[in-house]
């Protein structure tokens, strides 16, 4: 290239540059709303009307009722880089608003027609200022408003074609500003919100100034059902709170179209904090089902930095391994304990005391050392070890023998007569006397959660009677969770079992991934496995779990590296193990068509009772459900 042709160097042009930058901040009419609505809650808004035209391409007018902005200060607020809210470094480490670039507003001037008029609470009338995506901006001129703010984009990407091009239809463009709506929506319950398209009201949300749990916001926003099936979250710990409503595993959903999260007021979508709710839901949602969740993480301002991106929907926390393990392990305590008739109570705050030390290999032990025996004794240990007797364990059965046992005559299911319920045909004429309805009304007065077993229905289901109704229990699925979570626990307490390999496997990766490993081996090994940097980018596998000897070596080890890459953690072993042992479960249940005894049947419910994500299998459906009298009533229009 000769000195002739060379380019040069030069500045941008102020509106090419501020063009640009609208490329990061305005993506569609939908990012306008967002940004829009954020600056009046920053304004300490409490009325915020949203007009839109052809889906927010033609017209998009945000008015609010906040503090406004003084004549003098209206031209500065269309310039780059002005804002009120932040002053200095230390602001910007702990921002408490939604907005602080001063991006927004220039971002959208330069590519639509803005009109921006306000009024300050102790001016005599408003003022407006215009500009046309030149860069120019008209001098201020007297306006009639009422205190407060209103920003009207027309024409969004008039003077950018190409980016014009890539809108889709009105209607689409549409769904999208709405939903941005309804975000912030959710997280602001105090700030009455409306919405208009084309002249017709698609969203009117009353300001609720009365309660401080969101519940009212979110039945509106969410829908009754949502509310009707999800579970109340509110766990504290030092530094942290996460609280709001989370769905049961039944109320799951092909698209992941109803997950909202926010930090501290600001909707965020964060890869750290899906995947610790998607680890939460492992064991009780089918593959390719999404969790439904509206839940809220209360932190320090210092302890999260959101200024990772142009648009802020990503954040990074300073702890984010003490952050996604508090989410983690919150979610599972919760949804491990719900049933059926779960849904819509009030929840009972939880203090969760979180070590900052957590372990990389989640519920998993260290590796035990010595223990290379072979996966069938292994496997057989983890079937027939017995399980502790404290409530708190999952699984917390007393089960000598995994295998549910149905033959004819009755056996003993294996629990001994002290921890099984007397089945109510026992004595039963001692206990239920026609006669007298009351010696009846005792019995099942007392009964337990999920009652006493009254008969099973074509060898599959078990209809069982409590102080609510009739209950109604697939046999198969239950046993297939009890000894499942039997297994898991068993497993847990033995820790993971290595052996070595007889010939190492080596494995070619990049070398940053190779750094990785060298750096975190430790971290590695408590997962079982051995692997050692044998050169730049080669690796070495010298030593894997027991139980996990037929797998894919080398794709399970690029997987987990890939996983310390993404959240510093893996849970691949567990996951592969649990996989077997759900198998193992599956098989070992009883099967469809096999009559069961009384006493087979209620024992069977007790340790429903007693054991941790029992209300679902592990594709998500429910293993029991209930029948209140009042849903039987309805069945048969008694009381009508």
């Amino acid at each position: 290239m000769t000195s002739s042709t060379r380019t040069r160097i030069r500045l941008l042009d102020p509106s090419l540059a501020n063009r640009i930058a609208a490329g990061e901040v305005v993506e569609r009419p939908a990012a306008v709303v967002k940004e829009l609505m954020e600056n009046s809650l920053d304004a300490e808004a409490r009325n915020i009307h949203i007009d839109l035209a052809q889906g927010g391409i033609r017209l998009i007018r945000v008015r609010d009722d906040g503090v406004g902005i003084l004549r003098e200060d209206l031209a500065l607020a269309l310039q780059r880089h002005a804002t009120s809210k932040v002053t200095s470094f230390e602001d910007l480490v702990q921002v408490r608003t939604l907005g602080f670039r001063g991006e927004a507003l220039p971002s959208i001037a330069s590519v639509s027609r803005l009109r921006l008029v306000s009024r300050a609470p102790d001016a005599d009338n408003g003022w407006q200022v215009t500009t046309d995506g030149s860069g120019i901006i008209s001098p201020p001129e007297p306006a009639a408003h009422p205190q407060g703010t209103t920003v009207e984009a027309r024409d969004l990407f008039f003077n950018t074609p190409a980016r014009r091009k890539f809108l889709r239809a009105g209607k689409t463009e549409f769904r999208h500003a709405e939903e941005a709506a309804r975000r912030i929506a959710l997280g602001h319950p105090h700030v009455g919100i409306r919405l208009t398209h084309n002249d017709r009201a698609v969203l009117d949300l009353r300001a609720d100034t009365s309660t401080q749990d969101h519940m009212d916001r979110i039945i509106h926003v969410c829908g009754p059902a949502f509310m009707e099936q999800s579970l109340p979250i509110a766990i504290d710990a030092t530094d942290l709170r996460l609280w709001g409503q989370v769905g049961l595993p039944t109320f799951s959903r092909s698209q992941a179209d109803l997950q909202y999260f926010f930090v501290n007021g600001r909707v965020v979508r964060d890869k750290l904090v899906t995947h610790a709710i998607r680890q939460a839901y492992r064991d009780v949602l089918y593959h390719g089902r999404h969790p439904a969740y509206v839940l809220f993480l209360e932190i320090a301002p210092e302890t999260v930095d959101v200024n990772v991106h142009p648009t802020k929907h990503e954040v990074r926390f300073r702890e984010g391994r003490l952050v996604h393990d508090f989410i983690f392990r919150g979610l599972s305590r919760a949804i491990a304990h719900a049933g059926p008739g779960d849904a819509g109570e009030t929840p009972a705050r939880e203090a969760m005391e979180m070590d900052p030390k957590l372990p990389l290999s989640g519920r998993f032990g260290g590796r035990q050392k010595g223990g290379w025996g072979e996966r069938e004794t292994v496997w057989g240990n983890i079937i027939g070890g017995s399980i502790d007797n404290n409530p708190d364990n999952a699984g917390a059965m007393n089960n000598d023998s995994g295998a549910f046992r149905v033959c004819e005559p009755p056996v003993d299911y294996g629990i001994s007569r002290s921890d099984t319920v007397q089945s109510p045909r026992e004595n039963f004429s001692e206990r239920h006397d026609p006669s007298n309805p009351e010696a009846g009304n005792t019995v099942w007065g007392n009964a337990p959660p999920l009652g006493y077993a009254i008969g099973q229905l074509h060898g599959i289901y078990i209809l069982a009677q409590n102080t609510r109704g009739l209950v109604l229990v697939d046999a198969h699925a239950a046993h297939e969770r009890i000894l499942y979570e039997q297994m898991k626990a068993n497993l847990s307490r033995q820790g993971i079992r290595s052996y070595p390999l007889l010939l190492p496997i080596d494995l070619t990766v990049a070398e940053s991934e190779a750094a990785l490993v060298e750096e975190r081996t430790q971290g590695f090994m408590e997962l079982g496995i051995e692997m050692r940097r044998i050169g730049p980018s080669q690796l070495s596998v010298r030593q894997i779990p027991t139980a996990l000897r037929d797998i894919d070596v080398a794709a399970l080890a690029r997987d987990i590296i890939s996983d310390f890459k993404a959240t510093d953690a893996s849970s691949r072993v567990e996951e592969e193990s649990n996989r077997l042992l759900a198998t193992m479960a599956c098989h070992g249940a009883v099967r469809a068509n096999r009559r069961l005894a009384m006493e087979e049947m209620n024992a069977l419910l007790r340790d429903i009772e007693r054991t941790e994500r029992s209300a679902q299998c592990g594709h998500g459906r429910p293993t029991w459900i209930q029948l209140d009298m009042r849903d039987l009533d309805k069945l048969f229009l008694r009381g009508r």
